[in-house]
């Protein structure tokens, strides 16, 4: 199983498959993910744990535990976690290409954008 440690926390590689990609991600207290957006897939996120702040093109919004969120392709998105315990989702991936390069950067913590 694909594990990667990231500076906002960390993710497993669930099932990678041609149609689709299903990842398992946490979130670290006080830490958030890049702006960005995607050009070859759209997503669905589910909080499985904790409280994720999602901003989709500018709208932010808290989503908790069993909350499903729609990430169209093409829709810039980020997720944050403002609370003290880690937060946890599930992301599957729809597409044409699930690589790591297909990550459109805007605005980014760590320097990466």
């Amino acid at each position: 199983m694909e594990h990667d440690i990231r500076p906002w926390g960390q993710y497993w590689v669930l099932e990678d498959t041609k149609t689709h990609k299903i990842k398992r991600i946490e979130v670290n207290p006080g830490s958030r993910l890049s702006y960005q957006y995607h050009l070859q897939r759209s997503e669905v996120w589910t909080i499985i744990k904790g409280v994720g702040r999602v901003t989709l093109d500018g709208v932010v919004r808290d989503y908790t535990e069993g909350q499903v969120i729609l990430i169209s392709q093409g829709t810039k998105h980020r997720i944050e976690n403002c609370e003290n315990e880690t937060c946890v989702f599930i992301e599957v991936q729809f597409g044409t290409y699930f690589g790591e390069d297909d990550i459109v950067r805007l605005e980014d913590d760590y320097n990466r954008a």
